[in-house]
């Protein structure tokens, strides 16, 4: 598909209405999971003076603010670890924008607007956010696969299938580990990179389970990400990758809350400090250690319902390069 259908064609498909019952399903256990565990969920700003610098190749939206030049949240990341200031455990369902390639509408996972589940924990490390965000997708998928079984199989979907996901623990490997997996399947792979699209779909592909891909070399990721003080180059962070192909779900991080290394940082990211001035305001006057992650929503809802292409699972959907609604 190069285009989506019109809104009404969309919201009038059997498909879509089962679809959006089961996100909605898969929200309401999110919020179960997280309320359980002590966190409070905040509302998430849309607009501000700069966002989240890390996309893949995408380009962010610019709005004139009385004057100034604003943008469009890619990612409520940098608010995420301010809010901190308020509560040691939070989250936001939260929209973002970002102008992703025209050509990632063909690669079935890319929209333009989508929304994430972002949760941000106080002094906790990288391995006690990926704990959170194992505990959390397996509730979901649990859930789901309970009450949602005549949705599931209506589309398509056997709910047996996703039993392995929430019985299992997830495998971790690292970076290196991923890339050597790659090449030992023929497709060679830059050691210093992002894992692309392909690769992640080939890595997922032989997958019953989701898993982690820990480990990330710097530069491939935004300048939030903290660096292993014992192996420099390498980041504390970690993706999570659904099976069966459908690849990335969570990106997650120790965030880097030292305020001369994030000056640093983002020196060395290329930008310049002054444009994140509020933030380093923030930081420099002292912000909790953290760690967190975004989980993609309508990502797992296209992984539930075992959908071929993202727009399936969103009740607006905005493809890369196509004008829409």
């Amino acid at each position: 598909m190069t285009g989506t259908p019109t809104t009404r064609q969309h919201l009038e498909r059997p498909e879509t209405r089962l679809a959006l019952r089961v996100q909605h399903r898969l929200l309401r256990a999110a919020r179960e999971y997280l309320d359980g565990g002590g966190f409070t969920e905040l509302l998430p700003p849309v607009i501000g003076p700069v966002t989240d610098p890390g996309g893949r190749g995408s380009k962010q939206i610019d709005i004139d603010y009385y004057g100034h030049r604003y943008k469009l949240m890619t990612s409520a990341i940098l608010y995420k670890q301010a809010s901190l200031l308020a509560f040691d455990r939070m989250y936001y369902v939260a929209p973002n924008v970002r102008l992703e390639p025209p050509e990632t509408r063909f690669t079935g996972r890319h929209l333009a607007e989508f929304h994430q589940i972002d949760v941000e924990i106080a002094g906790a490390a990288r391995d006690d956010a990926m704990r959170v965000a194992e505990e959390l997708v397996t509730h979901i998928v649990r859930q789901v696969a309970a009450d949602c079984g005549d949705e599931l199989s209506r589309l398509g979907r056997d709910p047996h299938t996703l039993r392995e996901a929430y019985t299992s623990r997830f495998r971790r490997l690292t970076h290196s580990e991923a890339i050597a997996e790659l090449s030992g399947a023929g497709h060679p792979h830059n050691p210093d990179g992002e894992i692309d699209w392909a690769g992640e779909e080939l890595l997922a592909r032989k997958a019953t389970v989701p898993f982690f891909v820990t480990d990330y070399p710097k530069g491939s990721r935004g300048f939030y990400d903290s660096e292993d003080p014992g192996r420099a180059g390498t980041l504390r962070n970690f993706d999570l990758l659904a099976p069966e192909g459908y690849g990335e779900i969570i990106s997650g991080s120790q965030r880097e809350s030292d305020y001369p290394r994030l000056v640093a940082r983002i020196r060395e990211s290329g930008e310049n400090p002054a444009k994140y001035g509020w933030y380093l305001d923030v930081v420099r006057a002292g912000i909790p250690a953290s760690a967190g992650f975004g989980l993609g929503v309508q990502r797992l809802t296209r992984y539930l319902i075992g959908a071929a292409s993202l727009w399936e699972a969103t009740a607006y959907p905005k493809l890369p390069g196509v004008a829409a609604p």
